[in-house]
């Protein structure tokens, strides 16, 4: 469990979940990356730029907990893909009209899949220990589940199957833990939309010990964020619960980031028993909403949760990244969040 003298946290702790909105000028430099026409250099050097800004973001909000908004990875995993070897690309059957996931990447894997040079993550962080020196920092990304989603096992997997191609994806996603705990990250999360939609109809329970494969390899503070879908600012599957128990609970992490204010505060109930084991980072900001909330606002949901959650168990945060949103947006749902935390804060007893 995340000790809070040593991370200098405060009660009521604030975070993001991971990514961030991407500054508007990083748009059209994409653009220039695609075409050939930004050098090496031109690259490391934008994308250092705009983790500046996104960490000065969230500093000037009073966030305690930073990530670097994970703009080196377009969409937090579709880039990622790049780094794997043995599976080909698959083109999409719908490619006009309104952006959605079956537009996404989709994979199959016509070897064993592996990646030999890593992940990039190690790369990432340290850049953002660079940026962001003497704070506490957090490093997010894909789980084994969310990887596999996009990837069909293929011949490479005629025998196993995805159960064996998850195998392959723990043991790739677990490395990376690895070489990030020697790199000195000791806060970690694994984003898993593919949690609430398992790949190939695996069952909730083979899921979650996938996720827990992986997470034998990481040290330090381990989360867990369980995401129904955040592909602009749409959700994917059905958003309860009551389906993804007991498995949720059963996941092998110190702290479980689950979203709540798009939901209308739904599923409180399920809190006592996963509080029981894990601490809960909860989402109080819509991050699927224009709608700007006002710090009483947060707080009045941070109150709702603390009828569930012990105190020392609470931690804030939105209920996905905030990547799908424009960067004004974000910013002023960041700095909402921090004030309704302080409000409920200023509300306990000395």
């Amino acid at each position: 469990m995340i000790d809070r003298d040593s991370a200098s946290l405060r009660p009521l702790a604030t975070m993001g979940v991971g990514s961030y909105a991407t500054p508007g000028w990083m748009f059209p430099f994409r653009t220039a990356i695609r075409d050939g026409r930004a050098g090496e250099d031109d690259i490391d050097e934008a994308f250092d730029d705009a983790t500046r800004v996104v960490v000065a973001d969230q500093i000037e909000a009073g966030v305690d907990v930073l990530s670097d908004g994970e703009l080196r990875r377009q969409r937090f995993v579709y880039e990622m893909y790049d780094r794997l070897r043995g599976i080909e690309r698959v083109p999409p059957g719908r490619r006009l009209g309104v952006p959605g996931y079956d537009m996404a990447p989709s994979f199959v894997a016509a070897e064993t899949v592996s990646a030999p040079d890593g992940l990039g993550l190690v790369s990432e962080y340290q850049a953002l220990q660079r940026i962001a020196p003497g704070h506490r920092l957090k490093i997010a990304l894909p789980g084994p589940l969310t990887f596999a989603n996009n990837i069909q096992p293929g011949s490479a997997y005629s025998a196993g199957g995805i159960e064996a191609l998850l195998g392959d994806l723990a043991a790739i996603i677990g490395a990376e833990l690895t070489a990030l705990s020697r790199a000195g990250a000791d806060f970690v999360q694994l984003d898993e939309p593919g949690f609430a939609n398992p790949p190939d109809g695996l069952s909730m329970a083979a899921g979650a010990a996938a996720v827990n494969r992986t997470l034998e390899k990481a040290e330090g503070t381990t989360a867990v964020h369980v995401c129904f879908g955040n592909n602009a600012s749409r959700p994917f599957v059905r958003r309860d619960f009551g389906r993804l128990m007991p498995a949720m609970g059963e996941l092998d992490c110190d702290m479980l980031l689950l979203e709540f204010a798009n939901r209308e505060m739904g599923d409180l109930a399920f809190l006592p028993d996963l509080a029981a084991r894990h601490a809960i980072v909860a989402g109080v900001i819509d991050v699927k909403s224009f709608h700007v909330e006002t710090a009483e606002e947060v707080a009045d949901r941070i109150r709702r949760v603390l009828e569930f959650v012990p105190l020392e168990k609470l931690f804030v945060t939105a209920d996905c990244g905030f990547s799908a949103i424009p960067r004004w947006l974000a910013r002023s749902k960041m700095i909402a969040m921090v004030g309704g935390a302080e409000i409920v804060r200023n509300e306990l007893p000395l």
